[in-house]
């Protein structure tokens, strides 16, 4: 069955006659007629009295119009949707870093969800390296991981900006001596965690090669270890500051030229071609693009700091 031959039929329905409906739909009265005589042959049943005035339905008709009349509506809905002509409502899946997920992502989902209370808002977490073969494969909508994505082709923009800190269960006044360094393991996500690769340079700067870098599940496992003592980690000063209330650690900011080369962090938005992003994709994408959202976000720049 048409659309087209389905809003006739309503037309029709409501109006009583066919001369009626072929008015409403700005078309001549023997497109109508043919139009539901092309409805009749499909689901071989008679759907009107024509020799009654006005055009009666018959119970095959009564039958029909509900299931027209829903399929009219969810089309005409989707058109409106992607015409921008009604708010964006349906699934967008997103895909981000734990520690943008706890530190930059509230706030901006929670202004996404008051203004668009129809989009169902899904999450996933992991490092920068799996959300990008998430993507790849369709699983998520869109990701937020640090540093530019390895194709070219995707769309991606820098949203925020952040400045690895070291993290200790002890003060320190500069970076450790190369033997601390060395004898201390660093606690860290697992493989293709963009953060793990800077704990590698870092320590390369350092002439270490054979780095101990201890994989954890979770950002809490992570900073609770580091309060326990148990080695470095290396983590976005922005959200140190709302975790040292919470953990017993300590900041150091990188020294120069290793705060340039190593701890300035972007986390770019990625994704697939635009033509392809649904409305609540563009809905997000707007309001991480904002420029009010970049100056809550902009790097917070101190040589250390205390819980």
């Amino acid at each position: 069955m048409q659309l087209k031959s389905l809003r006739i039929f309503d037309a029709v329905c409501s109006t009583g006659s066919f001369g009626a409906a072929a008015q409403r739909l700005h078309t001549v009265q023997s497109n109508v007629t043919a139009h539901i005589k092309k409805l009749e042959d499909e689901l071989q049943v008679q759907l009107v009295e024509r020799s009654s005035s006005p055009v009666r339905l018959t119970p095959a008709g009564h039958t029909l119009l509900p299931h027209a009349q829903r399929l009219l509506h969810t089309h005409d809905a989707a058109c409106a949707l992607f015409a921008g002509q009604a708010p964006p409502a349906g699934r967008l899946r997103i895909g981000a870093m734990e520690s943008t997920a706890a530190l930059r992502l509230p706030p901006v989902l929670a202004r996404l969800y008051q203004a668009h209370p129809q989009i169902d808002l899904q999450l996933r977490t992991g490092p920068s390296g799996w959300l990008v073969e998430e993507l790849q494969r369709g699983a998520v909508d869109c990701v937020l991981v640090a540093g530019q994505p390895p194709q070219p082709r995707w769309w991606a923009q820098p949203v925020f900006q952040e400045e690895l800190v070291l993290v200790s269960s002890t003060p320190l006044q500069a970076l450790p001596a190369p033997q601390v360094l060395l004898s201390t393991p660093f606690l860290a996500f697992r493989q293709s965690c963009s953060y793990r690769q800077r704990i590698e340079l870092l320590l390369a700067s350092q002439g270490i090669t054979g780095a101990r870098i201890m994989e954890m599940g979770s950002l809490d496992a992570i900073l609770g270890c580091v309060a326990a003592g148990m080695g470095f980690a290396l983590m976005p000063l922005a959200l140190m500051h709302t975790q040292q209330s919470r953990f017993a650690v300590h900041t150091l900011a990188l020294p120069q030229p290793l705060r340039s080369q190593i701890a300035q962090v972007d986390t770019w938005l990625v994704a697939r071609e635009q033509s392809g992003w649904s409305p609540q994709l563009h809905a997000l994408a707007a309001l991480l693009l904002e420029p009010a959202t970049a100056a809550r976000t902009a790097p917070v720049h101190l040589e250390a700091t205390q819980p």
